[in-house]
């Protein structure tokens, strides 16, 4: 890390593009760092610094557990932990303790405390286990089980913290890209990858070379952009395309659908999961104010609205492939998320309703492929 982190500069050290030219090649892979770091360089990040003290202090320990792995490998190479594993629920991140409670748990803990709120995992850090909000296994389970990722490439259009780029990894997709313009979670994903990966060089009493496949990172990244900032002719396009808990926040969402054509290969295949509402196919919600309590929701379509949209923009083998009512197991408050969650946002005397009256978060998984 370096040695002054201010909130000025705090956005640019959170660029981490290592190895992004095996997603996109070497042109569009500069150009979108290139982005990255022109809107980075605008940003005032006022919890920046505070980040970037967890975020050491994780790349501290990280390093510290790489040493004593080095040390154990010479005695017992059977022995040695692998610094990351993510066909897991809660992908592995980070070299552990083998066979006991690290010492370093509360600190390491504290770190990943201080990039609240997590609100998708869940994740194990260096040994520490990080419940968010979301557990987001349940919707990867209901995802690859529709569509496959294996020997792909996978764009996560509003990625978040890259909980679904890393278990796209693990079921072994061959490299996968972010991008939310959400700072948070670009330093939460920081934080995960240089739990792998310090960056070289920063601390120069301690060897971070990647010296075996194990301590490589995986071939995931998160970049600050949104898909308007997105231009072609460089454009990132992908096998894969996910689009998850985005659409309805989307003022113009036929726009957003059309949009992610760009970014799809030709062929290739659309992920689309969305908020939706009971009706037919000219049903769609625009709530007064907010829905369950969030107030950028702009229009929740119905499933068959939804199917239709895509069609209209030109997308050919549209398939529902699930449908389910969000439980308050999936979504909840936790250590690592202590606000209100869903439990908080459902009408108490009924809920099958949101706090506002309406239908209560279903969301619907959507596939549908690029001509």
């Amino acid at each position: 890390m370096p040695d002054e982190i201010s909130k000025h500069n705090a956005a640019l050290a959170l660029i981490d593009g290592r190895g992004l030219d095996v997603f996109a090649g070497p042109t569009v892979a500069a150009t979108l760092l290139t982005a990255a770091r022109e809107k980075a360089s605008k940003q005032v990040l006022g919890d920046g610094p505070r980040w970037h003290t967890a975020i050491a202090g994780l790349e501290r320990h990280a390093l510290e557990r790489r040493a004593g792995e080095r040390v154990l490998e010479g005695n017992d190479a059977a022995r040695a932990p692998v610094g990351w594993r993510c066909d897991v629920s809660a992908p592995r991140l980070g070299p552990e303790v083998v066979g006991a409670v690290s010492p370093s748990h509360d600190a390491i803990k504290a770190h990943l405390l201080e990039l609240c709120p997590w609100r998708k995992g869940p994740f194990e850090v260096l040994g520490v286990a990080l419940d968010a909000e979301w557990r987001c296994d349940y919707k990867w389970a209901r995802v690859v089980n529709a569509v496959g990722v294996a020997g792909k490439t996978v764009l996560d259009v509003g990625s978040g913290n890259g909980y679904y780029l890393l278990r796209a990894i693990g079921a072994g997709a061959r490299a996968a890209l972010g991008i939310d313009p959400t700072w948070l979670y670009v330093a939460q994903f920081a934080a995960l990858r240089r739990a792998i990966a310090p960056l070289d060089g920063e601390t120069p009493s301690l060897d971070v070379t990647a010296a075996r496949a194990g301590e490589t990172a995986p071939p995931a990244w998160v970049l600050p952009l949104a898909l308007e900032d997105l231009r072609a002719p460089h454009l990132p396009v992908a096998d894969v395309v996910f689009s998850m808990g985005v659409l309805y926040h989307q003022k113009s969402p036929l726009e957003h659908v059309e949009a992610l054509r760009d970014v799809v290969r030709p062929g290739g295949t659309l992920v689309l999961e969305t908020l939706v509402v009971p009706g037919d196919e000219r049903t769609v919600l625009v709530p007064k104010a907010r829905y369950a309590a969030m107030r950028n929701v702009w229009m929740l379509p119905s499933v068959e609205a939804a199917c239709g949209w895509l069609r209209r923009c030109g997308y050919v083998d549209v398939r529902v492939a699930d449908v389910t009512v969000t439980s308050r197991d999936e979504q909840r408050t936790t250590e690592f998320m202590p606000s209100a969650s869903l439990a908080q946002f459902l009408d108490p005397d009924d809920p099958s309703l949101t706090m506002e009256g309406y239908p209560a978060p279903t969301r619907a998984l959507i596939v549908a492929r690029r001509r």
